[in-house]
């Protein structure tokens, strides 16, 4: 009988080794962006790169989607960081990666209503297969990338308080926002994304 629970198991890992495609690490600070000119449909119908995006003091890259709680909870933040990026010159994208969910909730025409109902005027894409997070080395939604002239200055959550924004201590993305805006060094380059995981297909 251990035998047969032994085998199992080693049947069970082999089965997560495939059933799961690994991500790679997250993109490094400094480095120019990734796939910048991998053409993505936006939610008006018309396809675009992130070097279309991108303005003259950046681009700001927010891993999203419709469904995720934790994008829920942060739906006022993304908001007000797109708005703040906007007015400093910086291109905004919202990315939805969510493949597996294509069919359901995450779907083109959900992501347009999505738009509609949080008042978007940005660009919100879709990204086939999840290339572009996979690029990115993203895993959760959300999870943020922002771009100055030369390349990476901060990647990872907005705030430190997914829960509750009147809570947040570290305000990382806004903060990243206003020094490049005045060209000044960000001050905390990296934090963890907390939020869910990106749903990915294996398309090997």
């Amino acid at each position: 009988m251990k035998k047969y629970f032994q085998i199992t198991f080693a049947m069970a890992l082999l089965t997560l080794t495939f059933a799961f495609k690994p991500t790679n690490p997250e993109l490094e600070i400094g480095k120019p962006i990734p796939n910048a000119s991998f053409k993505m449909l936006d939610v008006n119908g018309k396809e675009v790169s992130l070097s279309e995006v991108k303005q003259k003091n950046g681009l700001l890259v927010i891993f999203s989607c419709n469904t995720c709680p934790y994008v829920k909870l942060s739906a006022a933040r993304i908001k007000e960081s797109a708005d703040l990026a906007k007015k400093n010159k910086i291109g905004v994208v919202i990315v939805n990666s969510n493949e597996a969910l294509r069919n359901d909730d995450d779907s083109f025409d959900e992501m347009k209503k999505y738009a509609t109902e949080h008042s978007y005027d940005y660009n919100y894409v879709v990204d086939k297969n999840s290339q572009l997070a996979d690029a990115f080395g993203a895993t959760r939604t959300p999870h943020c990338f922002l771009f100055d002239k030369k390349g990476l200055v901060y990647r990872g959550a907005i705030d430190d308080n997914i829960k509750d924004a009147n809570e947040a201590k570290e305000h990382y993305l806004t903060d990243a926002i206003n020094a490049i805006a005045i060209g000044k060094p960000v001050k905390t380059s990296s934090s963890k994304s907390i939020g869910c995981s990106i749903k990915r297909i294996d398309t090997e």
